[in-house]
């Protein structure tokens, strides 16, 4: 395959050293930006006012989650959208031949962009045109699962609980804004789980919530208050 020639030997070398990625990888990530810049013109893929920060908020925030979880045999990603973090994911796990990213996306004509991505750069994963709720049975199990801003924290972690549940192993990584000690916090009213927060590299007040252990908690109100039951 003839893939988009490298038009930035400076950015090439920052992804090839800080990422440790392939020369064939980085070729690819080309591809599926001039590919994103293409369809961009007719699909609304990521808000217009982002589009210049292609490679810093969206292609570098994809990777650090993925780095964050090396080599996992099955991803989830939801609400793939533009392709971030789940195309460059799949176009990471490609050069190991090993590995997989479900992308679920229910918006027709992003999941036909996802598709075309897919079949054009060679990567690892397979779109499913659905609401995530309605994924459950479609894909059985998986290792990691990824999100960026598609949802409040307690929303995300409902839609990944059939997923963490079967597997104590499994993980999830969200990207959160500035307001995510308050998403958390209402998060715990419903939910028990083990929390580490990495700090983004583009934004200072924005993380990366990895969440694992995940369970539900039930209140009940007696006559002295408040106690969980699980």
């Amino acid at each position: 395959m003839k893939y988009y020639i490298l038009n930035n030997i400076n950015r090439a070398n920052y992804f090839l050293q800080k990422y440790d990625v392939s020369r064939e990888t980085m070729e690819k990530l080309e591809y599926f930006y001039f590919l994103f810049i293409k369809w961009s013109k007719v699909i609304n893929l990521v808000s217009s006012s982002t589009i210049e920060d292609f490679w810093t908020r969206h292609v570098e925030d994809s990777m650090m989650m993925a780095h964050l979880h090396p080599n996992p045999s099955i991803w989830i990603d939801f609400g793939s959208g533009g392709g971030f973090p789940g195309i460059v994911t799949a176009i990471q796990i490609a050069s190991l031949n090993e590995g997989w990213v479900n992308l679920i996306e229910s918006n027709n004509k992003k999941a036909s962009f996802l598709r075309f991505v897919i079949q054009n750069t060679g990567a690892r994963g397979k779109v499913f045109p659905f609401r995530i709720q309605e994924t459950n049975n479609l894909i059985d199990k998986c290792d990691v699962i990824s999100a960026r801003a598609i949802a409040k924290l307690d929303v995300l972690l409902e839609y990944s609980f059939p997923w963490l549940s079967k597997n104590n192993n499994s993980k999830a990584f969200f990207y959160k804004g500035y307001n995510y000690i308050s998403e958390i916090n209402e998060a715990r009213l419903r939910w028990e789980f083990s929390l580490v927060k990495h700090k983004s590299i583009i934004k200072n007040d924005s993380v990366i919530l990895e969440i694992s252990n995940l369970k539900r908690v039930f209140k009940k109100i007696n006559a002295k208050g408040i106690y969980n039951e699980r």
